[in-house]
């Protein structure tokens, strides 16, 4: 058993997106985020730089930034879409995202037209073991 919730999909760039494991693209905005591992790697996040409203992002292709006390990381977005909505809060308080990446630390929602290669949380977890 991992400790990745099993109801979404992982990168190996450290991103998780709502999409169910083996699930055909749904026809709705999916929230996407970065993992756990992620954060303990990052430390404390002081800054995201989030795909803005509206714009097109390619699954694998940077759309982003976040930024910690010790790093800045590229975000690679796990599906290409259309960017429909950038979780402000997070944005306003990136410490949202180490208290809780999978649930109010989410980063962006798209409407999904492509998907990169995703991973189960089985899978993200024997590569983060």
């Amino acid at each position: 058993m991992s400790e990745f919730p099993a109801d979404r999909s992982y990168t190996v760039e450290h991103e998780w997106v709502m999409i169910a494991p083996g699930s055909p693209l749904p026809d709705e905005t999916v929230r996407v985020g970065i993992t756990s591992v992620a954060v303990e790697a990052l430390g404390d996040l002081v800054f995201l730089e989030l795909p803005q409203v509206g714009s097109t992002i390619v699954a694998g292709e940077v759309c982003g930034e976040v930024e910690s006390t010790k790093t800045v990381s590229e975000l690679f977005p796990p599906v290409s879409g259309r960017v429909t909505l950038v979780n402000a809060a997070v944005v306003e308080d990136p410490s949202l995202v180490t208290s809780d990446p999978y649930g109010e630390g989410w980063l962006f929602a798209v409407y999904p037209s492509a998907a990169g290669e995703l991973l189960t949380a089985t899978q993200y977890a024997e590569k983060n073991a």
